[in-house]
């Protein structure tokens, strides 16, 4: 692994000459997080988080160069549709959809290509009643997924830790539903999946906060037991409705609990590719910081003081220091406490101000992975200090999907 200092001397040598603001990535850093990423799966197939990446032309890159990457999870209807017309396949969107006009569109893909079009996630019945609705007679089955909640309940069931998912908790349920899905002419049953953020989105092992971090080891060490039998009781009571053909768990934080599941025939992973900082602290793993954004120094206003231009680039989620962009290199350098990252400039302190001049550039990671590519038109690829590539992010192509 690079020393920061030579992380720096490569990207100043490969971006002279290029004027801020940019996005790029390091290659090197992000087929080494691959890497990582393979080895903890221990050969359960990873489906692609394709939010997480938000740039097509990495998104075929992965898929072709590894088989341990299978097919796509996308995050609305629209950009799954968008993804099949441009050649990907095998794709699943994580989330319920209700766009009427893509529905419809999917009804119209399902019937030229019956298994290769999108499968679409349910929770409950109404989301059945939305989508016959909207697809009208369809000529081939809709395929979906049923999304089976992953959270925690603890304090006798009454304190839910996890995201406010599906409300289908329990085998019993699963099953019901499932034979819902099943007694419906217009739709087949493709498979399940569970995602249990509090787990593979929370690191556990905060800087600074050691009882913080254990009470978060113990309670997703809790959380896991309970969560492996349970989502193993509800895969074997969808089973004896019908079979599935794929069953889908995890993220890029807990992949090598996911490979020790049985009844998981896959797993997701998408941030890892980028690293940002919110998967810096984990005890279980350490990734290399491929995602990176350069903004320009615009002025000098005191003393231990410049000032880079824009930068606001707020990650999603409860609003925390957390969520903002990290200044990365040059190394010593803060955010101004009262200011943080904003929308036409970003306050910067520390000895590292001293060696920067106006036009210089400071290099920021972001705190989540495809949120960046919002607002970038292209990703510089890097590989060593060469530019070897640019590729056009989703937002360079034209799309926002939400």
């Amino acid at each position: 692994m690079l020393s920061p200092a030579e992380r720096l001397a490569r990207y100043e040598t490969a971006f002279a000459g290029i004027d801020a603001p940019f996005a790029f990535v390091d290659l090197e850093a992000m087929w080494s997080n691959s890497a990582s990423m393979l080895a903890r799966s221990a050969g359960k197939p990873i489906r692609v988080a394709s939010k997480s990446l938000r740039c097509r032309a990495l998104l075929r890159t992965i898929l072709d160069r590894d088989a341990g990457y299978q097919g796509l999870l996308a995050f609305t209807l629209p950009e799954a549709l968008w993804l099949a017309r441009k050649g990907l396949g095998n794709l699943v969107v994580a989330y319920p959809t209700t766009d009427r006009g893509a529905l419809r569109e999917l009804g119209a893909l399902t019937a030229e290509h019956p298994d290769g079009a999108p499968v679409v996630m349910v929770d409950s019945v109404e989301h059945l009643d939305l989508i016959a609705a909207a697809a009208g007679d369809v000529a081939a089955p809709i395929q979906v997924c049923l999304d089976f909640d992953a959270s925690f309940w603890t304090a006798g069931s009454r304190v839910k830790i996890g995201a406010k998912r599906s409300p289908v908790r329990t085998p019993e349920q699963a099953r019901a539903l499932a034979e819902a899905i099943v007694a419906r002419p217009g739709f087949k049953l493709a498979g399940m999946m569970s995602y249990e953020g509090h787990i593979a989105g929370q690191g556990d092992r905060i800087p600074g906060a050691r009882l913080k971090s254990l009470a978060i080891t113990r309670m997703q060490r809790t959380s896991y037991a309970e969560l492996r039998e349970r989502r193993a009781a509800a895969v074997a009571a969808v089973l004896q409705v019908a079979p599935l053909a794929f069953v889908n768990a995890g993220g890029t934080g807990d992949l090598e609990r996911v490979a020790t599941e049985p009844a998981m025939t896959e797993a997701t992973a998408g941030s890892g590719f980028y690293a940002p900082t919110l998967f810096d602290n984990y005890a279980s793993f350490r990734l290399e910081p491929a995602a990176i954004f350069a903004l320009p120094v615009s002025r000098r206003p005191g003393s231990g003081t410049l000032t880079a231009l824009g930068g606001g680039y707020l990650a999603s989620g409860a609003g925390a220091k957390d969520r903002m962009p990290t200044p990365y290199l040059p190394e010593g350098l803060r955010l101004d406490t009262l200011e943080g990252t904003g929308e036409v400039q970003t306050p910067l302190h520390g000895k590292a101000t001293g060696g920067l001049r106006i036009g210089d550039n400071v290099y920021f990671r972001h705190a989540k992975a495809g949120e960046l590519c919002e607002r970038f038109n292209t990703l510089y690829l890097l590989e060593g200090d060469r530019i070897v590539d640019e590729v056009l992010t989703y937002r360079g192509e034209g799309q926002c999907f939400l």
